[in-house]
């Protein structure tokens, strides 16, 4: 098996984009040597794990709006602002949700390696919404079971362009790294992961559809790439949503789509089982102004449709 599969069932990693990261930082050793994900670990070998000390050594507290839907010993759940990266990188050691939390929360909250301290899933930069972060070890690691589980429930609003035809469906291109280009993930890629998106279409308006969206997987970027391999990606994504030639940035419609901020996707509900207890909770946060501006301008132009109930 490779060696990145492997390490997301320790509970002291949990997830694979953690125990990658440990790699990259060459501390997993196999047979006393660092490997790469790939490598091809075969029974008998010795597997051995550098946990890095937990706290957010060298992320320093910044004082950075944040809006908390709810918050206890054990979890925090907060409405991610448009604009704001999740957690530290080599390039970019402040102004992220991990900096705003250390200020709101303390030092010693949450737990995790130095730069993702608490982190159990992500949202794109742009992207705004509901996330949760865990505050105690073993928070995090029910969280992250839960995740590899796919037990807990995402649900995303989207504004696609165009007027989608189905009412709804589901969308089960693999993705993977694009062949070419590799800031970006295609349906194309020659090592594509099982991803599978379901949609609803909530309303059809002027030259776009408003959709809910339940990623039953999470590939990066899945919602984004899936919408767009549909030929309907979302309303202001630069990255997969390019205007196609043919369209008139002169009409009412397009110049209302064109002046979306950024990619219209807001992650809405989150429900998973609370750590502590095991009790089924949802946390939702409302459209924000930005991408409400939108619909309200869309809505004016012309007759809107609302989908069926289902």
């Amino acid at each position: 098996m490779r060696l990145d599969r492997i390490l997301p069932s320790l509970p002291t990693i949990g997830t694979r984009a953690r125990g990658q990261h440990l790699i990259e930082l060459g501390l997993v050793l196999v047979d006393g040597q660092a490997r790469k994900a790939a490598f091809a670990v075969r029974a008998g070998m010795r597997l051995s794990v550098t946990i890095p000390d937990p706290g957010p050594v060298g992320v320093e507290p910044e004082d950075i709006p944040l809006t908390v839907l709810y918050a206890d010993e054990d979890v925090v759940v907060v409405d991610k602002q448009a604009g704001l990266v999740v957690h530290p990188a080599p390039n970019r050691r402040g102004g992220t949700l991990v900096n705003a939390l250390l200020h709101h929360f303390g030092p010693s909250t949450p737990p995790g390696e130095s730069e993702r301290p608490g982190i159990v899933h992500r949202l794109d930069k742009d992207t705004s919404g509901v996330m949760v972060v865990a505050r105690t070890p073993s928070a995090l690691e029910s969280l992250a079971r839960q995740f590899r589980a796919r037990s807990i429930e995402k649900l995303y609003l989207g504004l696609a362009r165009g007027r989608l035809r189905q009412d709804q469906g589901e969308l089960t291109w693999p993705v993977g790294r694009h062949p070419r280009e590799r800031t970006r993930m295609s349906v194309a890629s020659r090592r594509g992961r099982a991803a599978q998106t379901h949609f609803r279409v909530l309303e059809r308006l002027p030259g776009a559809s408003l959709l809910a969206l339940r990623p039953r997987t999470g590939r990066t970027h899945q919602l984004r790439v899936h919408l767009a391999a549909l030929g309907h990606p979302l309303v202001g994504d630069r990255t997969y949503g390019a205007r196609r030639p043919g369209r008139s940035p002169a009409s009412q419609v397009e110049r209302v789509l064109s002046a979306c901020p950024r990619q219209a996707l807001h992650a809405h509900a989150l429900t998973f089982d609370h750590p502590r207890d095991g009790r089924r909770v949802r946390f939702e946060a409302a459209l924000p102004a930005d991408l409400g501006a939108v619909l309200d301008a869309l809505r004016a132009l012309g007759p809107r449709e609302d989908a069926p109930a289902g």
